[in-house]
């Protein structure tokens, strides 16, 4: 592993682990919010990552993609939050906000790294600096990718969630039954390159989007 690798994994590293904790904890919030106190009473509304972190999901998975593709790509998760759906004061309603409050965390930190980013260019560049923009452009991409993924319609995601939430009951109830290929699909979709494939262009685009602003 040459320094170069080193340095882009250490750069990396904190817009990863923030992303992964601040999406959990987020959910954990509005979960306590809307009446279930499941993952409060674990210990899960911190910032401190360590009740957040999966041993696989947010060390060895990122980690290993990352060096095998030479730093090119890095994915993770985290410990998943356990809510408790019939606790919440209106469940099917309350759902929507609670599955939504992970991609709308990542997306509060797209726009937090794209503020950073852009203040760097009021420095004069040196080592520093440009290590910043890295780290600033690296947490923009990895929160965009959380985000984006989390809200495909599959479940157990948070998207697939969300439309259990807005589908009337009937079809809600059929739709909740694909649960447990939900993995299944989203393993065969890594697998043939074709998560990929969809996730790119949504990438590209908000980057296009956000580019005017930052």
């Amino acid at each position: 592993m040459n320094n170069a690798l080193i340095a882009d994994l250490i750069i990396a590293a904190l817009p990863l682990i923030f992303a992964v904790t601040l999406h959990e904890a987020a959910h954990a919030y509005v979960a306590r919010y809307f009446g279930d106190d499941t993952a409060a009473r674990l210990g899960r509304i911190t910032l401190n990552p360590l009740p957040h972190i999966d041993p696989i999901g947010t060390l060895l998975l990122p980690v290993g993609l990352f060096l095998l593709s030479g730093g090119a790509f890095a994915f993770g998760y985290a410990k998943p939050v356990p809510v408790d759906f019939s606790r919440l004061r209106r469940p099917k309603q309350d759902m929507l906000w609670v599955a939504a409050a992970g991609p709308g965390a990542n997306l509060l930190m797209v726009v937090g790294w794209a503020l950073l980013h852009k203040l760097t260019f009021g420095i004069p560049p040196n080592g520093y600096t440009l290590a910043l923009a890295s780290m600033c452009f690296f947490g923009v991409t990895i929160n965009l990718v959380l985000m984006l993924l989390n809200l495909l319609p599959l479940l157990p995601l948070d998207g697939g969630r969300i439309v259990v939430s807005l589908l009337p009951m009937r079809w809600a109830i059929a739709f909740s039954r694909t649960e447990p290929y939900g993995i299944i699909i989203l393993v065969l979709l890594l697998g043939t390159h074709s998560l990929s494939n969809i996730l790119k262009p949504m990438i590209e685009l908000c980057l296009r989007l956000l580019q005017p602003f930052f």
